[in-house]
């Protein structure tokens, strides 16, 4: 029988932030973005006792804890601390695979030989993520994936939880349906609606109730139910998109304004691309109008790249194609995406310089200079934090105006 583990870190980001700063601790703070359309990315316990939580609104999160702390996050440091949990978890097994920075399943299966039943190896990880990072986590385990990870809520936080095989139907069925991975609130407001609200109503449902809700999916619904998962730990997912976007507190109307958040979105694309060590072959925008309409586009190409360059080469010509359709647009979210991910090939930057661009695009000439500067960008961010350094292209018209003007009064 398989021995699976989902370890989840407790309010990862916001766990960070105590540890980090021992002020904020026993303290209710989210870590969010703190302007009237910030979203609370993650919250602490401290905050949940008011009914706080993540994805909610900052403004609904101030309403019900007035005295809310938000802190604003650091991306890079979590990123650093989930290195070092995930390093624990291949102590353990190869068979790793991540869900997050702070959540992942792991196959213990053959580890026990060596470490032990999976219930120890649990206790192990739990202790040196807590020696190595001062934060806790919480550990479902089972025979399966689904199972695990429905354990690993059931004892928050700090939590360590076994649903045995003899044990599935007793632990699963007085569950509220919501629990269930997947349901989120349209489909419970559908259950609940139906008369279900357990797990053990989910399971014992007859066809004529689950199939005008699921269609051809009411089998598989009540298998999830019973507890019934036959997925495998895989641990090389590859990733099949990478993208970044962001919500403003005031809608971007000007074409220059847009221009430099497209080149700010499409530099973060770029270093996430080669931080993973991908190229794409397909750029995307998603562009959200003030009255909320939300629009798409792409374009493919070929080579795949990794050049920020080349990356926003392709958003500017899809952003502009977009504003001809819808002019005087105000823009209230600006993304970039891209896909079609493959492994990178390694470059040699010694080599005479390519000269085929991806077909049909004009894009910046590959020589030995540029293809240098993503890569030394990329090392200064990953030493020195983010913001130690930024393209011109990234600073709008009056930051460029002022460093100017800094410049003649010296």
């Amino acid at each position: 029988m398989r021995a699976i583990l989902h370890v989840d870190m407790d309010a990862f980001y916001a766990s960070v932030e105590q540890n980090d700063r021992p002020e904020l601790r026993g303290k209710p703070l989210i870590v969010g973005g703190d302007s009237r359309r910030g979203v609370a990315a993650a919250a602490s316990y401290e905050a949940r006792q008011y009914g706080v939580r993540s994805a909610m609104p900052t403004r609904e999160a101030l309403q019900r804890c007035p005295h809310l702390i938000i802190v604003p996050p650091r991306m890079e440091r979590y990123r650093q601390v989930s290195e070092i949990v995930f390093g624990v978890f291949r102590e353990y097994t190869p068979l790793v695979e991540g869900l997050s920075l702070d959540e992942a399943f792991l196959d213990v299966t053959a580890s026990q030989a060596l470490f032990g039943t999976a219930p120890v190896i649990a206790q192990r990880i739990k202790a040196q993520i807590r020696e190595r990072t001062g934060l806790t986590a919480s550990v479902g385990i089972a025979h399966n994936k689904l199972l695990a990870k429905i354990a690993s809520d059931l004892d928050k936080p700090n939590g360590l939880h076994h649903i045995q095989l003899t044990q599935v139907t007793q632990t699963l069925d007085p569950l509220p349906v919501s629990r269930l991975p997947g349901v989120g609130p349209k489909t419970w407001a559908r259950l609940d609606s139906a008369g279900i609200r357990t797990f053990g109503d989910l399971r014992l449902a007859p066809d004529c109730v689950l199939s005008p809700l699921f269609g051809r999916h009411a089998s598989r619904m009540r298998d999830r139910a019973s507890g019934l998962d036959e997925r495998p730990v895989q641990p090389e997912v590859i990733e099949q998109h990478i993208s970044v976007e962001e919500t403003y507190d005031t809608d971007l109307t000007a074409p220059e304004q847009l221009r430099t958040e497209l080149a700010r979105l499409s530099d973060r694309v770029g270093a996430r691309l080669r931080g993973k060590s991908f190229e794409g072959g397909t750029v995307s925008i998603k562009v959200r109008r003030g009255d909320f309409s939300t629009y798409t586009r792409s374009r493919s190409f070929e080579p795949p790249t990794a050049d920020t360059g080349a990356i926003l080469s392709i958003a500017q010509i899809l952003l502009e194609r977009w504003h001809a359709e819808y002019p005087g647009s105000s823009v209230r979210l600006l993304g970039v995406g891209i896909g079609a991910l493959v492994p990178a090939t390694q470059l040699d930057l010694f080599a005479p310089a390519a000269s085929t661009p991806p077909v049909g695009l004009m894009l910046p000439d590959p020589s030995r200079a540029a293809a240098r500067l993503d890569p030394t960008l990329d090392e200064i961010r990953a030493r020195f934090g983010e913001s130690a350094v930024r393209r011109a292209s990234n600073l709008d018209r009056a930051a460029k105006n002022d460093g100017f003007s800094d410049l003649r009064r010296r």
